[in-house]
């Protein structure tokens, strides 16, 4: 299993309206992320994963799909597309790409048939149910975008479930023919060379088809919305995923193994998402990984961290494989949100209960932290950059969760504004257009590429040191992870990968508060610890048996 590429390896998150526009139209687009794979190539990513640029009316943002096989016009062609995946695999990087398979946009043919009637060929494709005697919806569930999770359909006379905006309407996975369906376009794309998928809220395929009320959650644990209000017992994590999942791999296995695999990675969502991640991952026959919001609410403290990576250590768990993440294009960027900038609210609520953003922390703390885990690992665009979330005025707002709930929560524009190529250029070198779809951020121009190409001393060019610490140890990409030390914001580890010809051990230390530490190393592992360490940060030192670690401190260092 070590030989399997997706293993330990580190996909770089490229969201096209934001990336780079070719054209001068003010929208990112795959020709502008074509030219600029050189610099993804530089960073020593194992591949790129492209969030959605399928037909689609844009609502919200490519998420909602039209034609699952067709590439929407505002980002080129077909051709286009053939052409980053070619240019990608010269490059030696990995293509994934967006799949998004629970729901439709309602354009989408198969919808537009299944709403026309009860008696056609895809009546049963979607999910429909009757109202109850009094016309309300079919029961409390909540939609993430707002309002109940259902909407009337007067040609049916019945509702459509949508999780999301009320024209996504939710595909029936129950139903054989639309399993049969979606792997069909999973087979397109595979036969067209891409490496693999990240399927969007594969934990909703499913729903409990008894439609039965979700309970609510104890008040303590409730959000600020309805839908954070209530468990997701019955409209998401139903036992009939994990087999859909062994006929995905099934399909994908016959494409290749080791070096040639494709891989799926699943979003898991929910209040409880680690013990998902393990079910649909576990074993060899379900999907290669999964990653959660575990990550990608508050700070964590040092146990908090443990937690998270507790369910791979043991049990099923040993036979399956996490990914991680801590920013993508639904949260706020994780240097504002755990560093010394504003934090932002995670745009679709949970999260972990953490702690004040840390002020001696820094984007390098976070960056060395992630890269340090056991699974596979996913940077957004901007993060090696140490980029901050923005914030813009309302009129810029173009997410429409954020224009529902602007201003408690201005959602996810923030971290979705254009990339900073060029401090001093028009855009930031973005863009050609005098207005682009997202404004650029002034506050970015001093983080620009050109400007941290340009500094030895910069978040960029620790990013590149660290991708090749983990491209060069075993230890960072496949080995067990052990804690040594941990208390309060202090987290002390040892990566270890032993096996016919391979004996690599690291120790990893981190201060991720505003404090300074003193950590006393036990005997064995100060003896084992080599004086000149791989990598530090903001001060770390080793002083014979004992670490001191100032506030945001990193140290990697190799263990005899």
């Amino acid at each position: 299993m070590n030989g399997d590429w997706w293993r330990g390896a580190t996909l770089y998150q490229i969201y096209p309206r934001s990336f780079c526009d070719a054209n001068g139209d003010g929208i990112g687009d795959l020709a502008g992320i074509t030219g600029r794979l050189p610099y993804v190539a530089s960073l020593g990513v194992d591949g790129i994963w492209l969030s959605p640029f399928f037909t689609s009316p844009m609502r919200d943002f490519g998420y909602d799909v039209a034609d699952h096989l067709g590439v929407d016009p505002l980002f080129g062609s077909g051709a286009d597309f053939d052409a980053l995946l070619a240019e990608a695999h010269r490059l030696g990087l990995k293509v994934i790409i967006d799949q998004v398979w629970s729901h439709t946009a309602a354009e989408h043919p198969w919808f537009q048939e299944s709403r026309a009637g009860r008696d056609n060929a895809k009546a049963d494709w979607y999910v429909w149910a009757d109202a109850r005697p009094d016309g309300s919806p079919p029961n409390n569930w909540q939609s993430w975008m707002g309002g109940p999770a259902w909407r009337w359909e007067p040609r049916r006379r019945q509702y459509h479930l949508h999780n999301f905006l009320p024209q996504m309407p939710d595909l029936n996975f129950h139903c054989a023919a639309v399993q049969d369906a979606v792997l069909g376009i999973a087979r397109h794309w595979l036969d067209r060379g891409v490496d693999g998928f990240r399927l969007d809220t594969a934990n909703l395929y499913f729903h409990s088809r008894g439609l039965q009320d979700n309970p609510p959650l104890p008040e303590s644990r409730r959000g600020d919305s309805p839908v954070l209000m209530q468990q997701h017992r019955h409209n998401a994590d139903q036992p009939e995923a994990p087999a859909f999942f062994e006929r995905l791999r099934s399909l994908m296995d016959r494409y290749g193994h080791g070096s040639t695999a494709r891989m799926a990675v699943a979003e898991i969502g929910g209040a409880e998402p680690l013990s998902t991640m393990v079910t649909y991952t576990q074993g060899g026959y379900r999907l290669h990984t999964a990653y959660s919001f575990a990550f990608l609410g508050e700070r964590p403290g040092a146990a908090q961290v443990l937690s998270h990576l507790a369910p791979w250590a043991e049990g099923a768990g040993r036979q399956a494989w996490p990914s991680w993440a801590f920013s993508n294009h639904d949260a706020p960027r994780v240097a504002s949100r755990w560093g010394s900038g504003a934090a932002g609210a995670f745009a679709f609520g949970g999260g972990a209960e953490g702690r004040p953003a840390a002020a001696g922390a820094t984007p390098i703390t976070w960056l060395a932290l992630l890269l340090a885990l056991r699974g596979t690992v996913f940077l957004y665009q901007g993060e090696e950059l140490g980029l901050p979330q923005s914030t813009l005025a309302y009129e810029d707002l173009r997410d429409p969760y954020g224009l529902a709930n602007w201003p408690l929560n201005p959602g996810r524009d923030g971290c979705r504004t254009p990339f900073p190529w060029e401090a001093d250029a028009p855009q930031l070198g973005f863009s050609k257009a005098t207005h682009t779809w997202l404004p650029v951020d002034p506050a970015h121009a001093p983080l620009a590429v050109d400007r941290q190409l340009a500094d030895p001393a910069s978040t960029l060019h620790a990013t590149r040191r660290l991708l090749a610490l983990r491209r060069a140890h075993p230890a960072l990409r496949l080995g067990d992870l052990e804690a040594i030390a941990s208390e309060g914001d202090v987290l002390v580890l040892r990566r270890q990968q032993a096996g016919p010809g391979t004996n690599d051990a690291l120790l990893l230390a981190f201060n991720l508060g505003a404090r300074h530490a003193a950590v006393a190393l036990p005997a064995t592992v100060a003896q084992a610890a080599t004086a000149v360490p791989l990598f530090t940060h903001a001060g770390a030192a080793m002083q014979g048996p004992v670490l001191q670690l100032p506030p945001g401190a990193v140290l990697m260092a190799p263990l005899a």
